[in-house]
């Protein structure tokens, strides 16, 4: 198979041109068809096809009728169907629940090419095409909402998708195992109403399960009508998250039962090896190139990515309930080879964009105990001290990226992932923080230390400001040791549940303090399966029950990101109403400490910030 022109079928014409008469299974997506490991249906897809099975893609499909959904023709076994790499939901709205116009995921960034809940319009019109077609749900937005879930774009607790798509399965996290698992037993005959024991998977069923070895979470009436009853139910759900110590979940809507099995056991080294060693084509479809391709490739195309799974655990991430918090790891050899194949692209430049995962420098499992009890129910790894059983080393990724950059065409090695700062600052040999400094950073390097107020770091589940504080000093003291001029951009979020007003000041102050304004800051965003979601519409922690803030009005939430961006001219208004509000009027006037003048300033402030920015900033000290 040649992996540079050889891509999956999507016409009746390849079907054709590759004598295949019916099509074991079609892949319907809200994405644009890449054939890149970066990309879900792209994974899927080859697994499937190393396993024997024919594999079709429609990728964006009209969803106003249903004859894009049968131009391939009935496959013979089913039809899977995901979203894309994003919730449609986050596809298509800001936080601020303002229609977006751009989707990297479609051609020359376009958006308007997938509905709203792509998931569940798909799965509609595929049975208005198909009446007795198994429909499999898979991907990030059926993963997410499996059990009934807050939506915060209508402001209520939905349905299980699974109910409202009416699939006949879900498949769950990261599902390479349980798709083949799944095709094999349809394979052998075995009705998808039948299929109520594969790991990693959820279904719908008129009675409970036969083991008696199950938890009964509160039902989708009863987490309507109360909040308590939401939070625990999330509880429930994200401590049996572990493939090891997890027991099937069950939760009643109405006379039927949403049935989880535990997940599907990890992916060995071995197996993650052959997953990215499958042939892909590494870019889009050339059905593509006329629209200008898929910008979406351009970050990921020369990334190789060495791990899943993260035991990082921030309130505000919902990776732990996709993906899990237990590492699944490549081996250096596979990497190795990944890498010199990207050095054969004929427009590779010298240039590997990253090498890393949901966080670069979590490479492998946190302890040893995981590995036969696996994650703790009711303990975290990093947070709010690092466990004594955590592993803290980062000695084999750092030989890895010696490896990686002596390749011969490898000029650099970048990591943009995202490096978890307080697990870095925590290893005691300083080889990887050197060298990352010297060796892997474009300029710039981003973390996200989010925010300083101990209030809301408690509720992120972040390390508290002293640590990023001695992370920025360390970084800081490597850069003037080795002569680099580099910056350290913090990634900051505002409106967080947690954060009042006085919150916002203080992150305020700080930002003052670091001697720049950030360009960008990021509004908390409740989407499914995260803490900081359940938290947000409850208004409770769910699992220390307190009370928790939670900013909701859309002038509260402006007033805050106002805040963090205080030096822009067309923010003065808000950031005045915000100190006065907060009672905070010393920090009015011409004094250092002020945030802004009393008066509006005239000229253009924003572009005098960022020239002082590009040629001062150095760190948030």
């Amino acid at each position: 198979m040649n992996i540079n022109e050889d891509f999956m079928v999507v016409s009746s014409k390849d079907m054709a041109q590759r004598g295949i008469n019916e099509l074991d299974f079609i892949i319907v997506s809200g994405d644009a068809y890449v054939d890149h490991p970066s990309f879900g249906t792209a994974i899927i897809g080859r697994v499937l096809e190393a396993e024997g099975y024919t594999v079709g893609i429609i990728a964006q499909p009209d969803w106003k009728s249903t004859e894009d959904f049968k131009h391939l023709g009935k496959p013979r076994l089913g039809f899977l169907v995901n979203s894309g790499n994003i919730d449609s939901m986050v596809n298509h709205y800001t936080a601020a629940k303002k229609r977006r116009r751009d989707d990297l995921y479609s051609p020359g960034g376009k958006g308007g090419k997938r509905p709203d809940r792509a998931v569940i319009v798909y799965s509609q019109r595929i049975r208005e095409a198909y009446k007795d077609v198994p429909i499999i749900l898979g991907g990030i937005e059926a993963s997410l909402r499996r059990f009934a879930h807050y939506d915060y774009w209508e402001d209520k607790v939905r349905r299980s998708i699974l109910v409202d798509s009416k699939a006949d399965l879900l498949i769950y996290g990261m599902g390479e195992k349980t798709v083949v698992e799944v095709a094999n037993l349809l394979n052998y005959g075995m009705s998808v109403s039948k299929l109520h024991s594969v790991r990693g998977t959820a279904y719908l069923s008129s009675e409970p399960p036969i083991t008696a070895d199950y938890i009964m979470v509160p039902s989708y009436e009863k987490v309507c009508e109360d909040k308590d009853s939401y939070g625990e139910s999330f509880v429930l759900e994200s401590q049996e998250q572990d493939a090891i110590r997890g027991k099937t979940l069950v939760q009643p809507h109405g006379n039927r039962y949403l049935i989880q099995n535990p997940p599907q056991y990890p992916l060995s080294e071995e197996y993650m090896d052959r997953v990215y060693k499958l042939p892909y084509a590494r870019t889009y479809h050339p059905m593509y190139e006329a629209e200008g391709g898929i910008p979406a490739i351009d970050e990921v195309k020369f990334s190789i990515t060495s791990h899943r799974g993260c035991y990082g655990s921030c309130s505000f991430c919902a990776l732990t309930f996709h993906q899990g918090r237990t590492i699944q790891n490549r081996s250096q050899q596979s990497i190795l080879e990944e890498g010199r194949l990207l050095t054969e692209q004929a427009d590779f430049k010298g240039y590997i964009n990253d090498l890393g995962g949901p966080t670069a420098n979590f490479r492998h499992k946190a302890c040893t105990i995981q590995e036969k009890a696996g994650v703790c129910k009711n303990r975290q790894c990093l947070f709010p001290a690092p466990c004594k059983n955590l592993i803290v080393s980062h000695k084999e990724y750092l030989d890895t990226l010696r490896k990686l950059r002596s390749l011969p065409g490898v000029k650099k090695v970048f990591i943009r992932s995202g490096i978890r700062y307080d697990y870095l600052i925590y290893d005691k040999n300083p080889e990887f923080f050197n060298e990352l400094v010297k060796h892997h950073i474009s300029g710039q390097l981003k973390v996200a230390p989010e925010h300083v107020s101990p209030a809301v770091l408690k509720q992120m589940g972040k390390p508290q400001r002293d640590v990023y504080e001695r992370f920025v000093q360390k970084y800081i003291d490597i850069n003037k040791k080795l002569n680099k001029n580099q910056y350290l951009v913090p990634y900051l979020m505002s409106s967080h549940p947690g954060s009042d007003l006085n919150a916002a000041i203080e992150l305020a102050q700080y930002i003052k303090s670091m001697g720049y304004t950030p360009e960008q800051v990021q509004d908390f965003y409740p989407t499914p399966g995260s803490l900081s979601t359940t938290i947000y519409y409850t208004g409770k922690n769910p699992f220390t029950g307190e009370k928790v803030y939670v900013p909701r009005s859309a002038h509260e939430k402006n007033m805050q990101r106002a805040l963090l961006q205080f030096t822009y001219p067309e923010n003065y208004s808000m950031v005045k109403e915000a100190l006065i509000k907060a009672h905070r009027e010393d920090l009015i006037g011409y004094d250092k400490k002020c945030l802004i003048p009393p008066i509006p300033p005239k000229g253009s402030m924003r572009k005098k910030q960022l020239t002082s920015r590009d040629k001062n900033f150095k760190g948030a000290r």
